[in-house]
């Protein structure tokens, strides 16, 4: 491979080298610095496993013999916690058997001693040009999916394309999001969709309810404690950053937090290191934080109860999913998501849901958003007895939506209005309410109404509808 081919990386490949010959590993790395990539120096096994722990690297290149943590080992240890990165073998005893095991165990190729600098160079390039290849296959796989969602964030409303557009951009990154939005609109799947798109998904997803905890131990939870830190701690303890190393925190209802605990998570996010409770010794952690919130946390600024350093500090990009009244065309989608799910659960088989029963669940104004949507989902499933979810499955204060009382008899407010009235008014009345709910979309509005698109222009002449 010439030079100028050499520097052909357009992205820089991050190289872990891990060699307990200090001089050996630095000719190595120098030489794979000079066609752009990025490496980091382990001069022992040991630290090589720590390294491979805490971050995230595209090649790892290990000499094969090291006292305490051998190249098998290491090898080994890159497998498990970063599967989708290559291993190069390094080894001065190219040996049937040591090869074989390697190979087996999974490296990419192995080389022997003294290096070939030019082969040591093209084996980390066909090797990042596989990963490349590996996760443009994945990108493009999850490509197919994006009219309908982000790994489960799901929707095809205009404000959910821009949701999704946004994790696509931010899943790869380690940037912090703040994410906003009324309770039970999905800010933890949003969280999820972020860890598990990136490439901290092999390591921990650990969400933390900050609204959930006493004042008293959320530091504890957080932070950690030594044995005997305080009054009750028998033990020592992992906070949840220290949980988290490599992968993804999740902090909900960040917008309770105490002012106290504040200043220390922002010093946190500032070092990168924390410090349990009843210990001098800081740590460091790579850790990403998504935080989220129902709060409006400009107003609790202005009312001294949430730092604005800290809050800047949250928000370097902030996402913010609209409530599930504001997208009621993701409604549908959600729907066949939820039964879809649910019958695979309980094990059931359903016909599907009928027009009237889909139309109160598009007109209710969910206040509980999508966990209530999915909760009444599978309450419609766990008692419908006949294969079809129809208005006596719903909940009463959906069922009054369809004129229909709980218990399946005639009733409510929206049947007697219309009591009595000419057919074409009702007709004009529930095809205009019918467009109002799809935004004016035709081809959703005459599938929910059981008719033709042209039948559905021509009723729209005829009534004069906007």
């Amino acid at each position: 491979m010439s030079q100028s081919r050499s520097d052909a990386f357009a992205i820089a490949v991050s190289v872990l080298v891990v060699d307990d010959d200090e001089p050996h590993a630095q000719a190595v790395a120098e030489s794979l610095e000079r066609i752009n990539c990025e490496c980091t120096i382990a001069n022992s096994g040991p630290r090589g496993a720590e390294l491979i722990e805490s971050q995230n690297f595209d090649v790892i290149i290990t000499d094969l013999k090291m006292d305490d943590v051998d190249g098998l080992e290491i090898l080994r240890k890159a497998k498990e916690e970063l599967p989708d990165s290559e291993v190069i073998v390094l080894t001065a005893h190219s040996s049937v058997p040591t090869v074989v095991t390697a190979m087996q165990s999974g490296a990419y190729t192995y080389l022997t001693k003294p290096l070939d600098i030019q082969e040591l160079r093209q084996a980390v390039e066909k090797a990042s040009s596989r990963i490349r290849l590996l996760r443009r296959n994945v990108a493009l796989s999850r490509g197919l999916d994006e009219k309908f969602g982000f790994e489960g964030v799901i929707g095809n409303s205009p404000s959910m394309h821009r949701v999704i557009e946004q994790l696509k951009n931010l899943a790869p990154t380690d940037t912090t999001v703040l994410i906003l939005g009324e309770s039970g609109t999905g800010k933890e799947l949003v969280a999820r969709a972020l860890h598990q798109n990136s490439p901290r998904k092999s390591k921990p997803f650990v969400p933390l309810n900050i609204s959930a905890l006493p004042e008293s131990i959320l530091e504890s939870e957080l932070f950690g404690h030594e044995q005997g830190a305080f009054t009750g701690a028998a033990s020592k303890r992992i906070g949840k950053f220290e949980y988290a190393n490599g992968g993804t925190l999740f902090l909900d209802e960040v917008g309770e937090m105490p002012t106290d605990t504040q200043i220390k998570l922002l010093r946190v996010l500032e070092d990168r290191r924390i410090t349990r409770i009843g210990s001098n010794e800081e740590k460091s952690i790579n850790v990403r934080l998504v935080a989220a919130t129902n709060a409006d946390l400009k107003q609790a600024m202005e009312e001294g109860t949430f730092r604005s350093d800290l809050y800047y500090r949250l928000s370097v990009v902030t996402i913010y999913l609209p409530p599930l009244r504001d997208r009621r065309e993701d409604i549908p989608l959600l729907i066949d998501h939820f039964l879809k799910e649910f019958c695979k659960r309980q094990g059931r088989e359903v016909e599907g849901i009928s027009r009237a029963a889909r139309q109160a669940l598009m007109t209710f104004d969910w206040p509980g958003n999508i966990r209530q949507l999915r909760n009444t989902i599978e309450g419609m499933l766990a008692l419908d007895v006949d294969g079809l979810l129809d208005v006596d499955d719903l909940p009463s204060e959906l069922a009054e939506l369809c004129g229909q009382s709980s218990d399946g008899t005639a009733g409510g407010a929206g049947a007697d209005v219309l009591i009595g009235r000419p057919l074409e008014e009702v007709e004009r009345y529930y095809i205009a309410r019918t467009l109002e709910l799809t935004g004016g979309k035709r081809e959703e509005t005459a599938s929910m109404l059981g008719i033709g698109e042209r039948t559905l222009y021509r009723k729209i002449k005829e009534y004069d509808l906007k």
